[in-house]
């Protein structure tokens, strides 16, 4: 037992060149056909260039894949649960040919790597996503990136590693495996417990990482992700800067933080085995695994994707080859009557004591209305953190986004919207109307579905900077495709709220105005793809306010939307 005790602190291996050979392999790289990563392929590549991916020596071959995909083992039987493969649109593919060395480099162009391309195949995409995820379904956001964000071609390849990929922030947190390593063995920590988390920490979390600390008789390794987590997610630097309040309320002798630079993919099951696998290369002896572990919330039918603790069975089942111990995640509640946390399923007089709890849903509503956070739930610390990058609704950016037909009112609305909120003073107001966008952002663009889609993108993410920024956008383009509407209010969404606001006037109606004499051109033939008339409207299905402008002076429509924005919080109530 001593043996395998002392062995989560011997150094593992890495795929870096020493100093020296690193100068000379950076300048022949520089004659490579080179691969720019995308943000995942940087994690990924960082963890397998500093051995958090052991026994891994680069990109999985092609039997490798195969292997993991139907039954999680690389083709020599060693168990890895997760694909890790260089994704390569066909037009790159088509370049390289086996048994060719190429660079990889991030997204300034410094060169991180080269690869021995060994490997080239066009993957099952949809099996991947069955076997790997559990379904082929793109609620899941790693199966989304599968089909609409991976290239169509993976590469396979031992890496040769030339330098860590750079990070600007948190610098003093990051620590590769054989440096955590080294610091358990400079303290002589044998036993160290992880905790994974990709949210901000609160009381909660807090008792169970002592209890797990306590029943193991381990030191305490909190373990967050700052590589990719889930669209939605709180942004890595709050997190930390919430992780770095409570790391003063544990006993510094026997608890560290580190941040891993992980590209998590929510695959719940396979994705616990794979961190476990991860945490032993980090020099950990345990690990607590929790309910629904790693998991991305809802499939496309309203169901979760993986059971509560089917995560905790597949690990407890690989445990030995994992070679490191579950420490199971209890569901912590607050017990009123005893001022204190205690797990859920332990609470024998739970019918007549007050159960306390609040979830993550309810936590982003208090915040984003504003609300009082109990003490007992968090530390005043994190909260304030949060507060800061959730201010109330009141004091948020936010998009009002008209669509409609062509002359249905959609800017002499907006400007009406533009001036009441100019009025009330308190952000600064953007109209971005169509005309002006044109003019402005989208010149060289024409009328096709296309120019169409890239000029309503334009806007959105004009409109998202401008949320972001704690302003307020008004938009008020024809945006006739419901899905292109669908990707700017997910743009936006993630700064602050998108408030769409169909201006149903009927083509009939418009026509009756044709203020422009467009529709008559269009009649004529002489304007092609012409909204309404040779081209699709899909009507929004259920936009925050419909307003119809026949017999409505512009004013009145103004006014409900003003209504609205008061309803949602946005804006404080007449003064």
């Amino acid at each position: 037992m001593s043996m395998s005790m002392s062995s989560n602190l011997a150094p593992i291996p890495e795929l870096y060149v020493s100093y020296e050979s690193a100068q000379k392999l950076k300048i022949e790289a520089g004659t490579l056909v080179s691969h720019d990563l995308s943000p995942r392929q940087i994690c990924d590549l960082e963890l397998l260039m500093n051995g958090g991916f052991n026994p891994l020596k680069g990109f999985l071959s092609e039997a490798d894949y195969t292997g993991v995909v139907e039954d999680m083992r690389l083709a020599d039987g060693t168990l890895w649960p997760m694909p890790v493969t260089l994704d390569v649109s066909q037009a790159f593919a088509d370049k390289i040919e086996i048994g060719q060395d190429i660079a990889l480099r991030d997204q300034e162009g410094v060169i991180l790597a080269t690869m021995t391309v060994t490997d080239k195949w066009v993957p099952d995409k949809a099996r991947e996503a069955e076997k790997v995820f559990g379904a082929d379904d793109s609620a899941h956001p790693a199966v989304h990136y599968l089909h609409h964000t991976a290239g169509e071609v993976y590469l396979g390849g031992p890496v040769t590693g030339i330098q860590q990929p750079v990070h600007y922030d948190f610098r003093g947190r990051r620590d590769t495996p054989n440096e955590l390593r080294a610091y358990f063995r400079k303290l002589g920590w044998r036993k160290v417990v992880a905790f994974q988390t990709r949210n901000p920490l609160h009381r909660a979390h807090q008792e169970l990482t002592f209890r797990a600390a306590r029943e193991a008789e381990a030191n305490l390794l909190i373990h967050p992700v700052v590589g990719m987590t889930k669209p939605g997610d709180v942004d890595h630097f709050t997190r930390v800067r919430c992780y770095e309040a409570v790391l003063d309320k544990y006993p510094a002798a026997t608890t560290t933080m580190s941040l891993l630079p992980l590209a998590m993919r929510m695959a719940g099951p396979r994705e616990a085995v794979w961190h476990g696998l991860i945490r032993r290369n980090h020099g950990c002896t345990h690990f607590i695994v929790g309910r629904d572990h790693a998991g991305p919330g809802k499939n496309s039918k309203g169901e979760d994707f993986y059971g509560p603790y089917e995560a905790q069975d597949l690990f407890r089942e690989h445990e030995e080859e994992i070679g490191v111990k579950m420490v199971d995640f209890k569901h912590m509640v607050y017990v009123q009557e005893r001022a204190q946390y205690e797990p859920a399923d332990e609470i024998a007089d739970r019918d007549t004591v007050t159960i306390l709890n609040i979830s993550g849903t309810e936590l982003r509503r208090r915040l984003q209305e504003g609300l009082e956070i109990p003490e007992w739930f968090s530390f005043p610390e994190v909260v304030k953190e949060l507060r800061r990058t959730k201010p109330p609704r009141s004091n948020q950016g936010f998009t009002v986004f008209f669509t409609g037909f062509s002359g249905s009112g959609k800017s002499t609305i907006a400007n009406a919207l533009m001036v009441k909120l100019m009025e009330m003073g308190d952000r600064p107001v953007t109209l971005l109307d169509g005309d002006v966008v044109r003019k402005h952002l989208s010149s060289e663009l024409g009328f096709s579905k296309e120019h169409r889609d890239i000029n309503i993108k334009r806007i959105g993410y004009v409109a998202s900077e401008i949320t972001k920024n704690g302003g307020i956008a008004i938009c008020a383009p024809i945006a006739p495709y419901a899905a292109t509407r669908r990707d700017v209010r997910e743009m936006i969404e993630s700064y602050g709220a998108f408030v769409e606001v169909h201006v149903a006037t009927s083509i009939e109606d418009c026509e009756k105005r044709d203020r422009k004499g467009l529709y008559k051109l269009a009649r004529e033939g002489k304007i092609k793809e012409f909204t309404g008339i040779s081209d699709p409207y899909d009507v929004p299905e259920n936009p925050e306010l419909r307003v119809d402008t026949v017999n409505v002076d512009v004013d009145n429509c103004a006014h409900q939307v003003i209504l609205k924005l008061e309803a949602m919080g946005l804006i404080g109530g007449a003064q």
